[in-house]
């Protein structure tokens, strides 16, 4: 199964998806280090990505997601995929991908990307995230207000859930 964790910048993708990697024993990918070495250099200018540069970067991660399902692997994948287009591009709704959307607000966000240290995307680029963020229509979605622990063993109740419906519609 591939999860895909799905978040404008700051909503803890990275650090819920090593945690929730980990507790199910699967492998972790943060699609932030996926990005070419200009996108990178265009974010840390403060300049938002354009569709057209996020182009490579969504069909190398739709080539890995095909994959990893391919393969049965398990993996979490940290990926903003903020547009509709996106999540459809990365294949959100096959078999074996489940989405999980880390919802937060503007000014949650704000204050933890005031204390990130080293990151190439800058507090500057959050409004263009909010402005570019479609929320899924279908998705397990969870607040970001509580623990990362308590994060992610809401993550790991709705997955179970999903899965224990899926196997009585068969």
């Amino acid at each position: 199964m591939v999860i895909i964790l799905m978040g404008v910048s700051g909503s803890g993708k990275s650090t819920i998806g090593w945690q929730l990697a980990h507790q199910l024993g699967c492998r972790f990918e943060d699609a932030d280090d996926w990005h070419s070495s200009p996108n990178i250099a265009k974010m840390r200018r403060g300049i938002s990505l354009t569709d057209q540069d996020r182009e490579p970067w969504l069909n190398q991660l739709q080539s890995a997601i095909d994959e990893w399902r391919q393969a049965r692997e398990c993996v979490v994948l940290a990926c903003s995929a903020l547009k509709r287009t996106y999540r459809q591009k990365l294949r959100c709704q096959e078999d074996n991908v489940a989405l999980v959307y880390l919802r937060g607000t503007q000014p949650q966000i704000r204050q933890r990307l005031s204390q990130r240290q080293g990151h190439f995307m800058t507090e500057e680029l959050l409004a263009s995230q909010f402005e570019s963020l479609e929320e899924p229509e279908s998705a397990i979605e969870v607040n970001i207000d509580c623990e990362p622990s308590e994060i992610v063993r809401q993550i790991v109740e709705a997955l179970n859930s999903s899965q224990q419906r899926d196997r009585q519609q068969s």
